[in-house]
């Protein structure tokens, strides 16, 4: 019998057509990009100091060219003679700096700049939907259990895609049950960690298959007594509930992922294995509608985190927390995602199929 294993990274290969913008849309204006503006899109964190310098250089270069900034097509890329010259300035930027992790920070936030500033005025800031397809009024908001916390750690060229299912974790459960972390903002990694230092190794583990010396399924997670009986606070002590990491990136960006928090992890626990899980019981995503996952054992972030509640929910000490009523919470706001963007894509006059990238006895 095959056993069903998925992380929870995003369609490999190139980034989906709906993810376009407009060719002459997306021009960034309004100025630098505010504590508020930042946090609308999806976090509770501060602004990243290194982001908040991309954009005044994009900004600065903008003012010298003594024209607007455009943006469009997938990942809101510069357009026109302002991308040749900015190109150039950030090359001879990167080559200044002096080691792999400066170079992947400055990467990281040039991405993430450029997604704001062109984003704006055009992607609604809570579904990342072009404002006319926004879905939020549809979806519905539902408790997780504070026994566990959702952390999305994600490549920023997952930033503000509109098919990006990793959103919806925050939009149905809240920005702190589940939380963003982008790969390469050291500010957000050092969040994340933090958090992970507070609970204790013991109480962190990554959906990603077959990466622990011994393969590890949610049967394997460990909930203490507190957890479990007596809620997260007790006598005035807070306890630290489950961090549950998901890697949401395209399948090719998901390695890069996987070394950044192997690296972290051996840095502060000096342990080379760190504990990945893996699903039993996957079923294929809505999702798989419109992108097709380049195996049959793997599916979106979303999906893989509704089958995660759904596989926790099977365990009989945990069957109170209604854990299979926030699984289909999950599974209802892909169904709305799905539809919003097979609207618009009818609307736009794009084929609502996308071609099978993998053969069926793929293993």
């Amino acid at each position: 019998t095959r056993s069903l294993m998925a992380f929870s990274a995003e369609t490999a290969g190139e980034e989906a057509e709906e993810e376009a913008l407009p060719g002459a849309a997306g021009a960034g204006g309004g100025g630098e990009v505010s504590s508020e503006e930042w946090q609308r899109w999806g976090t509770s964190s501060p602004l990243p100091t290194v982001v908040v310098s991309v954009v005044r250089q994009l900004l600065e270069m903008e003012s010298v060219a003594g024209e607007k900034m455009r943006f469009g097509g997938v990942g809101s890329k510069l357009k026109g003679d302002f991308k040749d010259v900015e190109d150039k300035k950030h090359r001879a930027v990167y080559e200044t700096l002096a080691d792999s992790d400066q170079k992947l920070q400055y990467y990281s936030a040039r991405q993430i700049g450029c997604r704001l500033l062109g984003s704006r005025g055009y992607l609604c800031q809570k579904c990342w939907l072009p404002m006319e397809d926004c879905m939020c009024s549809k979806l519905a908001p539902c408790n997780l259990w504070r026994g566990i916390r959702f952390w999305l750690y994600m490549h920023p060229k997952d930033f503000l895609r509109q098919n990006n299912t990793g959103k919806l974790l925050w939009q149905v459960f809240g920005i702190q049950a589940a939380s963003l972390c982008l790969f390469g903002i050291q500010e957000h990694e050092d969040i994340m960690w933090d958090a992970f230092q507070r609970s204790g190794k013991e109480k962190v583990s990554f959906l990603y298959p077959n990466k622990s010396a011994t393969p590890k399924s949610v049967n394997d997670l460990k909930f203490d007594d507190f957890t479990m009986n007596a809620g997260l606070q007790e006598g005035g002590v807070q306890h630290e509930p489950l961090n549950l990491v998901l890697l949401d990136g395209t399948w090719s960006n998901s390695a890069a992922l996987y070394r950044r928090l192997k690296e972290r992890w051996t840095a502060i626990w000096g342990e080379e294995d760190i504990p990945c899980i893996s699903l039993s019981m996957l079923s294929a995503s809505v999702m798989h509608k419109l992108r097709p996952q380049p195996a049959w054992d793997r599916t979106c972030t979303a999906a893989a985190a509704a089958g995660l509640l759904s596989e926790l929910h099977m365990r009989p000490e945990l069957s109170a927390f209604k854990l299979e009523e926030q699984a289909e919470a999950v599974e209802c706001s892909l169904d709305i995602l799905l539809d919003a963007l097979t609207v618009r894509r009818v609307r736009l006059g794009r084929s609502i199929t996308r071609k099978q990238r993998h053969r069926r006895d793929c293993i």
